[in-house]
C-alpha cells in the first residue's frame, strides 16, 4: 500500500511540473495564401490573413479557434462577358471560421503540431454590379511548426487542406499560413 501511495504522490507531483512547462495558450496572427477552388474555369491564387487563438486543455492538447479571409481576382464562369470572349475576371473573398483539437508536443524551442477544425466558410463573388454568395461546412485539416524566437513570441509556418462544399461542388483547398505566434 505504501508503494502505491508513493507512486500515485510521485506521479502527481512530476505531473505537477510538466504542467508548469506548458504554455497556458497562444496567439498567431499572420499572412496565408489560398490555392482556391472557386467554381471557377482554373484555381484562384488568393492572399489575405490568418488569426487563430489556442487553450491548453492537456499538456499536449489544446482548443483552437481559427479565422481566416482571403482576397483575390479570379476568371468566373459565373460572369459571362457580354461583348463576347469568354469570362470576365471577378472579384472573390472567401472566409472562414473553424474550432477543433490541436495535437502539439515542444522540443528545445520547437513545437509541431497538428489539427482537425471544423466550423463554417463563405465565398462571395462580384464583378460590377452582380455578386453571387454562398456558405457552407468546412472542415481544415494541417499542422505546421512553431519556432519559439523569444521567451513569449515565435514564428509559425502551417499547411491545411481546407475543405468547403460552396455553390454545389466540393473544392479542396490549400492553405499555406505563416506569421508571429504569442504564448501566454
Amino acid at each position: 500500500m505504501r508503494r502505491v501511495g508513493g507512486t500515485l504522490f510521485l506521479v502527481l507531483f512530476l505531473g505537477g511540473i510538466c504542467f508548469a512547462q506548458v504554455p497556458s495558450g497562444n496567439v498567431f496572427v499572420g499572412y496565408s495564401y489560398l490555392n482556391a477552388d472557386t467554381n471557377t474555369t482554373s484555381r484562384a491564387s488568393l492572399n489575405g490573413f490568418e488569426a487563430s487563438v489556442e487553450k491548453k486543455i492537456f499538456p499536449f492538447v489544446g482548443l483552437v479557434g481559427d479565422f481566416s479571409g482571403h482576397y483575390g481576382t479570379e476568371l468566373s464562369n459565373q460572369f459571362m462577358n457580354p461583348g463576347g470572349g469568354g469570362f470576365l475576371s471577378t472579384q472573390a473573398k472567401l472566409h472562414s471560421v473553424l474550432l477543433g483539437p490541436r495535437v502539439s508536443v515542444s522540443v528545445h524551442g520547437v513545437r509541431p503540431f497538428a489539427h482537425v477544425l471544423v466550423g463554417g466558410a463563405w465565398l462571395s463573388q462580384s464583378n460590377g454590379g452582380s455578386s453571387v454568395n454562398d456558405a457552407s461546412f468546412a472542415t481544415a485539416v494541417g499542422g505546421g511548426v512553431d519556432c519559439k524566437l523569444m521567451k513569449f513570441a515565435g514564428l509559425r509556418v502551417q499547411g491545411d487542406l481546407l475543405h468547403t462544399q460552396l455553390f454545389g461542388n466540393t473544392q479542396n483547398n490549400v492553405r499555406i499560413s505563416t506569421g508571429l505566434v504569442f504564448h501566454f
